[in-house]
């Protein structure tokens, strides 16, 4: 029964190396392409990328986090224009609901 764990943990380990090469080519592949023209956006280097003042309440750093989540979501450096919130009393009215459920209400 080990001998049989050990095949199966050989063949996890080997399709994890195949996983992990395959996305090296990719992340290799989404570099390549961020330094030329990809989908119709011009890529600009890092060291031209200076982000906007910062609006009251959002500082630089959050700033330059949703870049870089937006650059790794979508492949390429993108250009923050605006950054606003969005009030909505539904996800206030949704978050007292599911909070309210949680709780027992036997008399």
């Amino acid at each position: 029964m080990k001998k049989n764990t050990d095949s199966q943990i050989s063949s996890l380990l080997e399709e994890i190396r195949l996983q992990l090469t395959s996305l090296s080519e990719r992340v290799a592949l989404l570099e390549s392409a961020s330094t030329n023209k990809t989908n119709g956006v011009a890529a600009v280097p890092a060291a031209a990328v200076q982000p906007e003042a910062p609006a009251a309440g959002i500082s630089e750093e959050e700033i330059l986090a949703i870049s870089a989540a937006l650059a790794a979501c979508l492949g390429v450096r993108v250009h923050i224009r605006q950054i606003r919130l969005i009030g909505s009393g539904a996800w206030a009215q949704e978050g007292r609901v599911s909070i309210q459920a949680s709780h027992r209400l036997h008399s």
